[in-house]
């Protein structure tokens, strides 16, 4: 909206970042601080009642328009692996930028969350929170910094999206993927998280071309979703993820 009015897409950005920043900050003082020592699945609850919140209250304000966003990524397609297979791949440019970019992000999280000191305490936070304030790692200061990263995870997972379908609400469903994604890979791995990212991907389209004709067709909006259930019920801790082990 700032690109469409008045404001180049830099000033856009910075001003979309500062938003976000304050965003997470006001979630986590105003809902989640009243949460702790409270039970997962009520923290799950709350950033899901928020969430369609922020939807509604911002179709409220914006309407159900589709914006476009434009960040200077090529379009158009290309022809890859062409030594490989005959007649070569064909990938939209946008998705070859697009995956470059999450690459740069999983290795700058990894790097972060494994090598850093503010890391390791988020890391120790998230593994048991009474125990990391126990050895005197602030919890408030954890929570604002958790709650920021992810805001700027989500700000350039948007942006990225935005500029290939459309600046619109409905791209908050695409959110949710994340979910099985996390399930199959493990909540505690980064790495998990990439490949369960790929398991969903390729399964999604595979099971669309192969299964889909029995089915009638659209079996991609929900396979990841039977996955993560098949996975629930066999293997809950995903792929990479810890086995938790409760002793009495």
């Amino acid at each position: 909206i700032l690109k469409d009015t008045f404001a180049p897409i830099t000033l856009a950005l910075i001003i979309t970042i500062a938003m976000m920043i304050m965003l997470a900050i006001a979630i986590e003082r105003l809902v989640l601080r009243p949460l702790v020592n409270q039970p997962g699945i009520s923290l799950f609850m709350a950033t899901l009642g928020v969430a369609y919140f922020l939807d509604g209250f911002g179709q409220t304000l914006w309407g159900s328009d589709i914006y476009t966003l434009d960040i200077g990524i090529p379009k158009g397609s290309i022809f890859i692996f062409e030594s490989i297979f005959e007649g070569g791949v064909l990938v939209a440019k946008e998705d070859l930028v697009a995956t470059v970019i999450a690459g740069v992000l999983v290795v700058t999280l990894a790097i972060f969350f494994q090598k850093t000191r503010i890391g390791r305490a988020l890391r120790a936070v998230a593994d048991d929170h009474q125990a990391a304030q126990s050895i005197g790692i602030p919890l408030n200061y954890i929570w604002v910094i958790v709650w920021t990263v992810a805001g700027l995870v989500a700000l350039v997972a948007g942006v990225i999206w935005g500029s290939k379908l459309g600046v619109q609400f409905s791209l908050s469903l695409i959110a949710l993927k994340a979910l099985p994604v996390l399930i199959l890979g493990g909540f505690e791995s980064v790495l998990g998280a990439v490949i369960g990212g790929l398991i969903i991907g390729s399964g999604e389209k595979l099971a669309e071309i192969y299964l889909g004709p029995y089915v009638g067709g659209g079996i991609e909006y929900w396979f990841a979703y039977m996955l993560a259930l098949g996975f629930l019920m066999f293997r809950p801790q995903g792929l990479f993820g810890e086995v938790h082990i409760d002793r009495v």
